[in-house]
């Protein structure tokens, strides 16, 4: 057993740093096996060496983040258990990797070597492709670098598309007029969106016709010049609409195609668009792809474990 203090010299920060009834703390006594105490201004972590040394660092880290920002949020935590692998930092992310978008004082950047990549990708390339599982950020960081462009009048139109795809239920039944029907298949990419602009300023956009959210259907015909233009779950697109969508790319913009291969909706024994564009165009210069792994899961961190229980399933 080995024991590591940690100093913290206001005490309003203590109650920051432990979270409402504990909770941040709670979860990272379970997370490591250790023990964790305060008494008079120090954190005592206790327990095996290891452990203490990976509970004392995350702990130092979310310190930092409360001296920095004067709060300490559950995205902080998240960031925090993702980037703890059990073994010392093969190396930082990139500094290059930041998005210069800061939206209600937390700023925007990838958290693992798989995303600082990925953000890398878009910057070198007009056309990007990513795969990975749930959770790894593929539609956040793509729109939060469709903002960035949009703010640094790199572009004068955002796109986000999304295939209308059916997973278990029917458009027919649901409620509504085909905007409303319409709505759950886009709400994703609103959701991502929401996250680093203001909701009237998003909307206002919105009737500008600056930002677009559409199904991938309502892009047959169109030219995009000056756009940054995403296309989310694009596992669910069949290789006739990948290729006419993939030919909408004007002049002065760029396109990110991402989505997950291993949760394709598409009826049995039709090739999603996704999978065939990857293996046509992998040898086509100027093509960025990026491929995320259960690692690069940022979500809640059970996320991670239940990607991981299903690919052994398939094993």
């Amino acid at each position: 057993m080995t024991e590591a203090t940690l100093s913290i010299s206001q005490p309003n920060q203590i109650l920051s740093l432990f979270g409402p009834r504990d909770q941040n703390v709670r979860l990272l006594r379970e997370r490591f096996d250790v023990s964790i105490t305060h008494r008079d201004g120090q954190i005592r972590v206790s327990g095996p060496q290891e452990e203490v040394r990976r509970a004392t660092q995350a702990l130092e880290r979310l310190r930092d983040q409360l001296i920095r920002n004067g709060v300490v949020n559950q995205d902080d935590l998240d960031a925090v258990l993702a980037d703890d692998d059990g073994s010392p930092r093969s190396g930082k992310i990139r500094s290059g990797g930041e998005i210069q978008i800061r939206h209600a004082g937390r700023r925007i950047k990838p958290r693992t070597e798989g995303q600082a990549r990925y953000v890398a990708a878009i910057r070198k390339h007009d056309l990007s492709f990513c795969i990975g599982p749930a959770g790894t950020g593929k539609t956040y960081l793509a729109v939060a670098m469709a903002v960035e462009a949009l703010k640094a009048e790199e572009v004068r139109k955002i796109v986000l598309v999304r295939p209308a795809v059916e997973a278990g239920e029917s458009l027919g039944f649901l409620p509504g007029d085909l905007r409303a029907k319409l709505n759950p298949y886009l709400r994703p990419l609103l959701d991502a969106l929401g996250e680093m602009v203001d909701y009237d300023h998003s909307r206002a956009l919105m009737e500008q016709d600056v930002i677009e959210v559409i199904p991938l259907a309502y892009m047959r015909g169109r030219t995009l010049n000056d756009a940054f233009i995403i296309l989310d779950e694009a596992q669910n697109t069949t290789i006739a609409q990948m290729k006419m969508f993939l030919t909408r790319l004007g002049e002065r913009s760029k396109m990110v195609v991402s989505g997950d291969s291993t949760q394709v909706d598409l009826p049995r024994g039709v090739q999603s668009g996704l999978v065939d564009a990857i293996g046509r165009l992998r040898n086509v210069k100027g093509i960025g792809l990026s491929k995320l792994e259960t690692t690069d899961i940022v979500r809640h961190r059970l996320v991670q474990e239940i990607v991981n229980a299903y690919e052994e399933d398939k094993g």
